[in-house]
């Protein structure tokens, strides 16, 4: 009987096909939003037993895809947080989870560097706040995207209430070479930076820039990881890790903040 269960299950997946958005079973509904060039960009939402809770915006490292986050979302939603986790044209393949606007966006010929990820981080920040009515929302970057999500928090300074950005840098040497801390110092809603232990001279001027009165850096005595996969549980130090997360989530961007009196 159980075999015939796994047989039954194969079966619906492949009538369903690749466009299939359904995988409660697993915590998450897979969604597709309009993004720039007339592709739809693929996203993860994890969603809280409160709807009206603090949405934190997942966005995944170089050459990788919205895989990143499959232990981290639940971990999140279980401190009580919605989470949306995305894939941007700029990446790849990780966890077994293909990017699906990477791929879209390469289908169609579209321009995929870093820097053309941003209209997909654009794109996701729009449909969080409108589709799924999140009031509050938590931008989180991974490498790469822990740039951009600074110029998406200085762009968008009244739809993102906090930042996250795990391993930041100056990767958009085009561009010169203060280009995120440009942004960086636009930023005063919440901060949190972290890295490896190795990176920290490499985040702490986009850090330092941020006039935010209320921002944490956190370096591990560890060597660490690279961007967001340090919460990964494969990891003797992704502990710490969540400490910091942890800490910084509830003083600074909590999932339900305390009522105002």
């Amino acid at each position: 009987m159980r075999r015939l269960s796994w047989i039954v299950a194969v079966v619906a997946m492949l009538v369903a096909g690749p466009n299939a958005t359904s995988f409660a079973d697993e915590g998450f509904e897979s969604v597709d939003f309009p993004t720039a060039g007339g592709i739809q960009g693929r996203a993860d939402v994890y969603e809280a037993n409160d709807k009206s809770a603090t949405l934190v915006l997942l966005f995944h490292q170089a050459g990788w895809s919205r895989g990143e986050y499959r232990q981290i979302a639940p971990k999140l939603v279980k401190a009580g947080y919605r989470v949306m986790a995305v894939d941007q044209r700029s990446g790849g393949k990780v966890n077994g989870v293909q990017n699906e606007t990477h791929r879209r966006a390469t289908r169609m010929g579209l321009a995929r560097s870093y820097l053309d990820a941003y209209v997909d981080m654009e794109a996701a920040l729009r449909y969080a706040r409108k589709e799924l009515t999140a009031a509050r929302v938590i931008v989180w970057g991974s490498s790469y995207s822990a740039s951009l999500v600074f110029r998406l928090a200085a762009e968008h300074p009244d739809e993102v209430t906090a930042v996250m950005a795990f391993a930041p840098g100056e990767y958009f040497k085009k561009e010169g070479r203060d280009y995120v801390q440009s942004f960086a110092k636009r930023v005063k809603q919440p901060v949190f930076v972290t890295s490896a232990k190795k990176e920290r001279e490499q985040v702490l001027p986009i850090f330092d820039a941020s006039p935010a009165e209320k921002k944490i850096l956190f370096t591990p005595a560890s060597k660490g990881q690279h961007g967001s996969r340090a919460l990964w549980n494969q990891w003797s130090d992704s502990d710490v890790y969540w400490t910091a997360v942890n800490g910084f989530l509830t003083e600074y961007a909590p999932a339900v903040p305390a009522p105002q009196n």
